[in-house]
């Protein structure tokens, strides 16, 4: 597909520049005239086809590796860590590793279950924001049970090295758990190579969906250390006096979700496919190139990451010399039809593969 076929799946881009990815996907037609598909079909049931899990899971598999039974369908990020926070069997005197200010999703889960003698450690942050892989093996030992981290950093668009850290894991018999909201879609994942035990992500951002989908992936190596906690009717095997679930990541799904979604979310992912994410990606570090530069040369402080390329995603954040002239060049951007997001002291700034590099240079223009 060229460019201007691909734009012309985003509406929006007609209407503004749509650098707010990381925030949520804007709605292409494909997805948009599929979910009208779906909901005309509500009218008459008659030759209606039931919902196929599989068409999500399945190109799941193909865009994250794994086998698609490895995958549970959720609702959302924090539902899929929740589960597995709630389901792993702790015991009093373990440990968690996060890095430190990682996205909420990623943390509220772990410190709900400080209550049961579960210590939370925080590995430290580099002063770039960024962090390494020996920041988690200074920490773990052998009562670390899970380290948990995101696979791009919300707040900074930071990449960290998820082979690297999933091998330290690994050789301390810890799970690897990785948080793929900002992630999923926009970078390469291979849930095998980069050594991932769970996985678990959300449709509405760089994956093409709506809000209310998302993913629970869990490694066959791992599949009987985590129990379910909410199992519904598509858990497990239909007999009517037993609870015999199903041997794997099936067993984490609870009763009906939002079928039109889902359904929906489907064609988002097979864009993705025929796209291609490592084209995704090139895209991404191509756009941030030209941002960084020229952020760069007005002085602007970055506060995301700049020294090693690979470390790098389709996320910037960036902010003047005080927050008042930060939130007037937000008000400013945003009047001049550049949507972006304003995060705490920054500006965050995420396009995707949709957008053109004159849109960029539209928005670097305006600063």
């Amino acid at each position: 597909m060229n460019i201007e076929e691909i734009r012309a799946l985003f509406p929006i881009t007609k209407e503004v520049i749509y650098l707010n990815s990381a925030s949520q996907a804007p709605l292409n037609t494909l997805v948009h005239d599929k979910l009208q598909a779906h909901i005309k079909s509500e009218l008459n049931f008659v030759n209606k086809k039931g919902f196929n899990r599989d068409d999500i899971r399945m190109p799941l598999s193909k865009l994250l590796g794994g086998l698609p039974n490895e995958y549970a369908l959720t609702t959302s990020t924090g539902v899929g860590l929740g589960i597995v926070a709630q389901g792993f069997d702790f015991k009093k005197g373990d440990n968690i590793i996060i890095p430190e200010q990682e996205h909420w999703n990623n943390t509220f889960p772990w410190l709900n279950i400080k209550n049961k003698g579960v210590e939370i450690r925080f590995a430290k942050l580099n002063k770039d924001n960024s962090f390494d892989a020996e920041a988690i093996e200074k920490l773990i030992d052998k009562n670390t049970r899970i380290v948990a981290i995101a696979a791009v950093r919300f707040n900074s668009g930071f990449r960290p090295n998820l082979s690297a850290i999933g091998k330290i894991a690994h050789k301390n018999n810890a799970l690897f758990v990785v948080d793929a909201a900002q992630a999923a879609g926009m970078i390469p994942i291979d849930v095998e190579k980069d050594r991932i035990d769970v996985l678990s992500g959300c449709g509405f951002k760089w994956l093409l969906g709506l809000h209310g989908t998302g993913f629970l992936y869990v490694s066959k190596r791992v599949i009987e250390q985590i129990n379910p906690v909410l199992p519904g009717m598509f858990a497990a095997e239909r007999v009517h006096d037993k609870l015999i679930y199903f041997n794997d990541s099936r067993k984490f799904e609870t009763g009906t979700i939002a079928y039109s979604l889902f359904n929906t979310w489907s064609v988002g992912l097979k864009l993705l496919l025929k796209i291609d994410v490592k084209n995704i990606y090139k895209k991404a570090l191509e756009n941030t190139d030209l941002i960084i530069k020229e952020l760069q040369q007005k002085k602007y402080f970055i506060a995301t990451p700049t020294k090693n390329r690979e470390e790098r995603t389709a996320i910037v954040h960036f902010r003047t010399n005080s927050l008042e002239t930060t939130k007037s060049l937000y008000k400013k951007l945003t009047e001049n039809k550049v949507l972006l997001t304003l995060q705490g002291e920054n500006i965050r700034v995420s396009p995707n593969f949709f957008n053109t590099k004159e849109e960029i240079k539209t928005f670097l223009n305006l600063l």
